[in-house]
């Protein structure tokens, strides 16, 4: 079977993407699952190479032409030009870096649509450099469900140490009690299950976690947000045959012993999973939006200014992202892991 094809973005030119994509273009172990495209600018990774020592070896390809995409068999740079060469630099957040970012997710995302790659993954955006250019989205996954998506999307964060959903993700922490209602949460849910199954081949163990303290104590804290909203979506998914347990207190439902017997917990807000999952996996985990037409995977970090393109990135996050593609993609053409 040939290899799947996977879009990688180069995220941020001024952070830690142009290394990591680098270090992923030359990683022979990754080479063999999928035939790896970074879709982003050869002036910037190659200053970035030279800069770091990196190997250069990509073929490059300067125009999006589906014939070629779906030839790719190596280590491939589609060169898209959107960044003028002065006033940037690595290490700082920037309009222009944030508005060629986005025209390196908007291109990838274009791919996927038309079929001419198999997957997408995205090396990391600066939000701050977004808002600057103008662009009115907080992160990824606003961008994908945006182009891509269904009205039935969430955000997934994927490890083999712990895996969390989300109900809401990139809002104020004030705003969340008032989208949490028993359809998205149900939506979630099932998204969780379904798509587990797909990576695992196996029946899921799902756990929900309550929003207030003491998951709402029967009623004592908030505004019964368990009580009207968590427990009949809870309820609504074992009657569709999902083994979920739940609502759970959040202080206590990622102690180890819970964790082990548990593939993924369902999370009301942004940092109710992502605390304990980068505690635990700050350097596996894979982000990846569930219910789109088209695959996509993240890293799990940000652009990390202060070390960018000075050889400190460690690359394991984009790795296992591309990995995860690879295998949501194509399910059979994963036979080991690239770890």
């Amino acid at each position: 079977m040939k290899h799947p094809v996977i879009a990688i973005t180069m995220g941020d030119p001024s952070g830690v993407g142009p290394e990591i994509c680098l270090k992923a273009l030359n990683n022979p172990k990754l080479l063999r699952v999928c035939s790896p495209i970074v879709f982003g600018d050869v002036d910037v990774l190659k200053q970035c190479a030279k800069r770091l020592g990196l190997a250069w070896t990509c073929s490059v390809l300067n125009q999006r032409d589906p014939e070629q995409l779906h030839h790719v068999d190596g280590p491939t740079v589609l060169h898209l030009p959107n960044l003028e060469p002065d006033g940037w630099q690595p290490g700082t957040a920037n309009a222009r870096t944030g508005k060629a970012s986005f025209h390196y997710i908007q291109e990838a995302i274009s791919a996927a649509l038309a079929g001419e790659v198999s997957a997408v993954t995205t090396a990391p955006i600066n939000k701050e450099a977004l808002h600057k250019a103008g662009i009115p989205y907080p992160g990824h996954t606003e961008m994908f469900a945006a182009r891509a998506g269904s009205d039935r999307w969430c955000m997934m964060q994927y490890s083999e140490t712990i895996t969390c959903t989300f109900v809401t993700v990139h809002i104020g922490l004030a705003e969340v009690p008032q989208l949490l209602n028993k359809e998205r949460i149900l939506q979630v849910i099932e998204l969780s299950a379904e798509n587990l199954y797909r990576i695992r081949r196996k029946k899921p163990r799902l756990v929900v976690c309550g929003l207030n303290p003491h998951a709402g104590e029967h009623g004592l804290f908030g505004n019964q947000e368990e009580e009207h909203h968590i427990i009949p979506a809870v309820e609504a998914a074992r009657r569709q045959g999902i083994d979920v347990e739940g609502p759970l207190p959040p202080d206590t439902a990622f102690l180890p012993w819970r964790r082990e017997k548990t593939d993924a917990f369902v999370c009301m807000y942004h940092d109710q999973g992502h605390i304990p999952l980068k505690a635990l996996a700050f350097d596996t985990a894979v982000n990846t939006t569930l219910g789109l037409s088209i695959v996509r995977t993240s890293v799990d970090h940000g652009t990390a200014l202060d070390i960018a393109w000075q050889g400190k990135a460690n690359p394991g996050s984009l790795f296992k992202a591309i990995e995860l593609a690879a295998h949501m993609a194509h399910p059979t053409a994963l036979n080991k892991s690239i770890s």
